[in-house]
């Protein structure tokens, strides 16, 4: 049986200032961003395009107000909305955790689509481009997730190696941790290894050849659609409904037209009118 090892959510203070493991997590997630990108553009294909070292920079802006805006309403809009309207100002605390990922999706959609204009590039190889890069951004976001004790796994046979005493998400706060009852699935280091790891992998061996435009983007997609789908079975959901007997979560509903979308943006890249590869 394992605990949950309840780290101190403050990794260090300046002063009067404290700096969260959480928002380190996507300092960590910014830094491979740009990483990545530098990898990226020294791929032919990617580098026939004419993409450079001064984009990413530019980029990355976008991105972060695209991430924390979009993310944050996400949250307070898709899953705890009574939360956060009885506690208005906690909407700008964001070093206390919750993060919508399909929230944050979206706001990077727009603040790439604005950058796009802006630069005066096409907008679909523009999120031909960063899509690979953000998996592994995700994965540390997860585990900021994981360090805060958020997201608690559903309940887990207590013959499962990993199993983990979950404490109370404000653990910080208790005298003596407070923990939920039973063993848990470590939901967030789940999604971190699927959601984020293993889709990266995948994506990023896609995306080395030069692909049909919106290929590479639609991938992701439905890849993350996917396993977010599944992860999501071992996560205590923030919601869920009832379909045809069978009870869908709040993320997998959200997950859905990602998955929709992906299959169907994979056909239009892969049909007649998309077949010659445009990033060659």
């Amino acid at each position: 049986m394992l605990t949950h090892p309840m780290p101190d959510p403050v990794a260090f203070s300046i002063g009067p200032v404290d700096v969260h493991w959480y928002g380190l997590m996507y300092v960590l997630a910014f830094a491979l961003f740009i990483a990545l990108g530098r990898m990226r553009i020294r791929q032919p294909h990617i580098a026939a395009q004419g993409w450079k070292k001064d984009d990413l920079d530019d980029m990355l802006f976008y991105g972060v107000l695209g991430v924390i805006i979009g993310g944050r309403l996400g949250e307070v809009l898709f899953y705890t909305p009574k939360f956060f309207l009885e506690n208005p100002l906690e909407i700008f605390m964001v070093w206390h955790g919750g993060m919508s990922f399909h929230g944050g999706f979206i706001g990077v959609l727009i603040a790439m689509a604005l950058w796009a204009r802006k630069s005066k590039r096409k907008l679909l190889d523009v999120y031909d481009f960063i899509a690979p890069l953000v998996p592994l951004g995700y994965a540390a976001g997860r585990m900021g997730n994981f360090i805060n004790a958020e997201l608690p796994g559903r309940v887990a046979d207590a013959s499962l190696p990993w199993a983990m005493r979950w404490p109370d998400t404000h653990y910080a706060l208790h005298p003596v941790p407070v923990f939920l009852e039973g063993l848990r699935h470590p939901s967030p280091l789940y999604q971190m290894l699927v959601d984020g790891l293993l889709v990266f992998a995948i994506l990023w061996l896609f995306a080395r050849k030069a692909r049909p435009r919106l290929a590479v983007g639609a991938m992701f997609t439905l890849l993350y659609g996917c396993a977010r789908f599944f992860t999501e079975y071992f996560r205590v959901p923030d919601w869920q409904i009832t379909v045809v007997g069978l009870p869908v979560t709040s993320g997998q509903i959200l997950s859905l037209p990602m998955i929709i979308g992906g299959i169907v943006m994979l056909a239009w890249a892969y049909s007649n009118e998309a077949k010659r590869p445009l990033h060659a």
